[in-house]
């Protein structure tokens, strides 16, 4: 495929398209920018001949028109000279210097034609060019946010698993027991207390010295009540 063949074809690619169809779009856009940069290179080179080749047809030009007014001088010094039919000679061969003057004016103007088209390709295929690594940095950052997550959620899927909720299940049985088995080995302490009508909790020694004064209330309220109620003095 020739070089701007291919310029053709990627300057009027979709890429979001092409990138929406395909199996592994990171991949593509690999192989994408790989192209585009080889084309750009090659277009370059293009560009770099023919500024090379317009160039030589200007210095040609400039060439052929410094001749011919040399010839237009010669021809001149032979009129001077009684030399007509040299004159004539020079004259013709002026003619055809100025010809060729004109022939390489249009070759330079044609060349340097290309040069701007050459010029202005370079910039559509530099701004594809960018376009397309940036479309790269967005896949790549995707690509690693995507695989974040797959395994966040696969780690997650695995702390959920059956097997993993039955070890937790596991450890705590494992742990309830062994409080049981410390429970045993220091003998009934909190039964032995609550038994002898000792409180064992804080809450339950308050309890019980609010109680108390209850009951100190009740026994001051019932030795009032039985108390002897005090005879009159005798002065009836």
């Amino acid at each position: 495929m020739g070089i701007f063949t291919r310029f053709r074809d990627i300057v009027n690619a979709n890429i979001s398209a092409m990138l929406d169809k395909a199996e592994d779009p990171e991949k593509l856009i690999r192989l994408m920018i790989q192209e585009m940069e080889e084309t750009l290179v090659e277009l370059k080179a293009s560009c770099a001949r023919t500024m090379a080749q317009a160039a030589t047809a200007r210095r040609h030009r400039d060439e052929a028109a410094s001749r011919a007014a040399i010839w237009h001088d010669k021809a001149r010094l032979a009129v001077d000279k009684g030399r007509e039919d040299l004159a004539r000679e020079a004259l013709l061969e002026k003619r055809r210097m100025e010809e060729h003057a004109l022939a390489l004016e249009a070759e330079t103007a044609e060349f340097e034609g290309m040069v701007q088209a050459c010029k202005a390709d370079i910039d559509k295929l530099e701004e594809k060019l960018a376009s397309a690594k940036e479309r790269r940095r967005v896949l790549v950052a995707r690509h690693h946010r995507a695989a974040g997550k797959k395994r966040a959620g696969a780690e997650l899927r695995r702390v959920q698993s059956a097997d993993t909720l039955l070890r937790f299940e596991e450890f705590e049985n494992r742990i309830e027991r062994l409080e049981a088995e410390a429970d045993l080995a220091t003998p009934g302490r909190r039964d032995t207390a609550s038994r002898q009508g000792e409180p064992v909790t804080l809450e339950e020694k308050f309890a019980r010295l609010e109680a108390d004064e209850d009951i100190e209330r009740e026994l001051a309220a019932l030795r009032q009540k039985t108390r002897p109620e005090p005879t009159a003095s005798g002065g009836e």
